[in-house]
């Protein structure tokens, strides 16, 4: 063991920014920009969806981000239209008074990853940002690329071919219309699966060729050209999630939110460069992990073959301390005691060997890769925590440093906060 742990602390800490203890101070994240200089898309994930520190570093990051390399867009693993609500507010096109405001939009569960105050926080200062000289012709802008809002896009997309055409507009209500009787989408795809309601799947699909056809002669057409593809997307997931074919809803759900920062950074520009927030599940190359050997992909396997070493990404990790989260689909948010990690996990690995916070470089530094490439267990918290049943539900094995360019380890996390209505601690 000493011997490993002095192989380990030389890999750490020999030669160029391979690992970066984490102060809070303004030099924190030196190594990872350097990696970050000539990239387009940057992938910043989170280990559980309800740990505070994993949105405050992510915001560091992402204003240095910014400031720095001249980053103009931040996409979240949040809905599409519900993000559209919010990227008005930061380009002071809204009429909502605040960011909680904008934020209001998140009703569905779960709210919390989108509605909390460390959110909120950085939207009122992408706000301000945008209102400054450098910014008034360059915004910055905020963009959702889940397909968890489909009636708010059916909707956005009838309103859009509305003020072109009447006849237009109702030949897209027409196409919509199996949808109409469904405030929670996933009913949709319940009934369709077990023959209680037509399938909207041609008109989905008719309605998305249709506007991807026709001119986009400006902002507007692009977005209602995303949302319908949105719509699209999400009628096909919700059938298949309820056929029973796990896999090919998680691929469907992939291959979309890729689609959308491809449509994205083309509409950017060749020098347009963006920010992501999600999960480390889909943010991670899931060749190196076990989501392959059950074939499933990920964002960040998708963006790396399409775009080489102009994808940075960057997983985070936690051993315990408290995480917001649900006991089932659908329940009431609380916090809960986070377990400490398993002592053969990656987060068991950081919590003996390295500092309390750090950022490991893999991407270039080939001994502390090597330290990282074994296939060890990994644990994964979503909008639900069963600590229970949490080593078959919350973990499984990957290669950190083939899954990963980097890795922030923040040892001791606390729970996220919700601006919605929770369940109180327990």
């Amino acid at each position: 063991m000493l011997r490993r742990l002095a192989g380990l602390a030389t890999a750490l800490w020999a030669g160029a920014l391979a690992a970066q203890p984490l102060t809070g101070g303004g030099h924190d994240y030196d190594a990872l920009l350097a990696l970050t200089a000539k990239a387009r898309v940057v992938m910043l994930g989170e280990a559980t969806h309800g740990s505070r520190e994993f949105y405050r570093e992510r915001t560091r990051i992402t204003r240095r981000l910014i400031a720095e390399q001249g980053y103009r867009a931040l996409v979240l693993e949040a809905p599409w239209e519900m993000v559209r609500r919010v990227d008005a507010y930061v380009r002071g096109e809204s009429g909502d008074a605040d960011a909680t405001a904008a934020l209001a939009g998140f009703t569905r569960f779960p709210d919390w990853p989108s509605r909390n105050s460390e959110l909120r926080d950085l939207v009122e200062a992408l706000r301000a940002l945008n209102r400054t000289p450098a910014h008034r012709d360059d915004p910055v802008r905020l963009y959702g690329m889940d397909l968890y809002s489909l009636p708010e896009s059916a909707d956005a997309v009838v309103r859009h071919v509305a003020r072109r055409s009447v006849a237009a507009a109702a030949k897209a209500r027409q196409r919509y219309r199996c949808f109409d009787d469904y405030d929670e989408p996933s009913f949709y795809g319940r009934d369709v699966a077990v023959g209680r309601a037509p399938s909207c799947a041609v008109g989905a699909q008719e309605q998305a060729v249709e506007l991807e056809a026709g001119p986009v002669a400006g902002e507007d057409d692009f977005m209602a050209g995303q949302s319908a593809r949105t719509v699209a997307a999400a009628e096909g997931y919700y059938r298949a999630l309820y056929r029973g074919e796990s896999i090919g809803s998680w691929n469907l759900r992939e291959r979309h939110m890729a689609g959308t920062l491809d449509r994205l950074l083309e509409r950017m520009g060749p020098q347009g460069r963006m920010v992501v927030w999600g999960h480390n599940l889909h943010q991670g190359d899931a060749r190196a992990t076990a989501q392959a050997r059950g074939g499933e992909l990920s964002i960040g396997q998708l963006m790396r073959e399409r775009h080489g070493d102009a994808a940075v990404l960057v997983g985070f990790s936690t051993h315990r301390g408290t995480v917001r989260a649900a006991p089932a689909w659908g329940a009431r948010d609380r916090v809960r005691p986070l377990r400490p990690a398993i002592p053969e996990s990656w987060h068991g690995v950081l919590h003996r060997d390295a500092p309390p916070a750090v950022l490991l470089v893999f991407r270039g530094n080939p001994a502390l890769a090597a330290e990282y490439a074994a296939s060890r267990p990994e644990r994964a918290v979503g909008v639900l925590y069963l600590p229970g049943s949490e080593r078959r539900d919350h973990y499984f094995n990957a290669a950190l440093s083939g899954q990963f360019d980097a890795v922030i380890h923040i040892d001791a996390t606390t729970a996220l906060d919700s601006l919605g209505r929770s369940a109180p601690a327990r």
